[in-house]
């Protein structure tokens, strides 16, 4: 493992940064730019930023290396690990406090940090704060829609069946939180503590809170203000959704090794809520049969959904098959009405939770290097 830092050692080891925010880089040298900047430019500045570069192919390093802040630090792997172990890395080098992580495509609100830190100051029962997040499409530009995850109360049951917590850009993280869930990794050629399982290319992050939650005592919460802006990607993970499925199921198999009685209870249900969610999967990646391929296989999984939930399960039902039946051209400007539609909705119920236009209203800075490039 390769370390270079703008840090003096003496200086790091006497005035640890409040927060520690952690960067995986792999392959997102169109986007790293905006992310680094949007951490760089948070209204909270007792931060440092640990950037893990996992051998990536293309030019992310070298955008990386321009950034001169002295709170800047890269660790490079020798080898490619996967998203697990770069979070992992970051953990075990970090100084904060609190531990926040943001994948390097996606962009912060710049109160980020300042809501999160007052968050779990004034919350001594909570481990895990999050946000809502914001969708952003591929070029950056904002979409009219949110995540609109349950905030408050949140079980084991809810996690496994719909992961409130929505992305790897939404947490930030109490030290403590991660210390009573780290492990020494037996599958690792060198033994060094885990939080995340390594052996995990998906579904990590919601392994990791499910563990958190049933074998600990920590708290999750979320705040009502969309703080996250969470890019559509194609080009990432999520992408190949039947790869997605599979990690689920995978992740299912090690939660039934520590919560059985919780999988006793919720497995059918928690497997169609993915299910659908892996439909609206193929709805964003536009495959019509995909989508309703999936979706029959939640209903036919837990029909209860249906009356659980029925807003969402019908309108993915409508989206699905829409999509597979309607020429393209008609069915994107349905999308367009419905998704605007749904904004103004969501956007109604953020203000009612007293979330400030100015929040709502904040403009997305900085240029890809896409644009850069172009």
């Amino acid at each position: 493992m390769i370390i270079n830092s703008n840090f003096d050692n003496d200086k790091q080891n006497s005035c640890p940064a409040i927060v520690t925010v952690v960067m995986p880089i792999y392959n997102v040298e169109a986007f790293v730019q905006q992310a680094i900047e949007s951490v760089l430019t948070q209204s909270f500045s007792d931060f440092e930023l640990l950037l893990i570069n996992d051998c990536s192919p293309d030019n992310s390093l070298d955008i990386c290396k321009q950034f001169t802040d002295p709170r800047v630090k890269i660790i490079s792997h020798q080898h490619n690990q996967g998203l697990s172990a770069a979070r992992n890395t970051g953990i075990r080098n970090a100084i904060g406090r609190y531990i926040a992580f943001i994948d390097s495509d996606d962009i912060w609100h710049p109160d980020k940090l300042t809501e999160h830190v007052k968050h779990l100051d004034n919350a001594p029962e909570v481990g895990i704060s999050f946000s809502r997040s914001l969708f952003i499409d591929f070029d950056g530009k904002k979409t009219p829609f949110y995540q609109m995850p349950q905030l408050t109360n949140i079980m084991p049951s809810d996690l496994l069946c719909r992961n409130p917590v929505g992305n790897g850009s939404a947490p930030v993280i109490r030290r403590e939180t991660l210390s009573d869930i780290q492990y020494f990794g037996a599958h690792s050629k060198e033994a060094h503590l885990c939080y995340f399982d390594e052996e995990f290319r998906q579904s990590e992050d919601i392994e990791c809170w499910v563990r958190i939650v049933t074998t600990t005592h920590w708290k999750i919460e979320g705040l009502p203000a969309p703080l996250t802006f969470y890019r559509l990607n194609e080009q990432g993970l999520s992408a190949d959704i039947s790869k997605q499925y599979a990690s689920w199921e995978k992740m299912i198999d090690k939660v039934r090794s520590y919560a059985p009685k919780l999988l006793l209870q919720h497995e059918n249900k928690a497997r169609a809520f993915q299910l659908r969610y892996i439909a609206r999967q193929a709805i964003r990646n536009k495959n019509g049969k995909q989508a309703v391929k999936y979706l029959n296989r939640a209903i036919l999984t837990a029909p209860g959904i249906i009356l659980q939930e029925t807003a969402r399960t019908l309108s993915t039902m409508a989206a699905a098959y829409l999509l597979m039946l309607l020429p393209f051209a008609i069915y994107n400007t349905v999308e367009r009405l419905a998704q605007a539609a749904l904004g103004r909705i969501q956007i109604a119920k953020i203000s009612k939770d007293g979330v400030s236009q100015r929040v709502l209203q904040h403009e997305l800075t900085g240029t890809s290097n896409t644009e850069l490039n172009s």
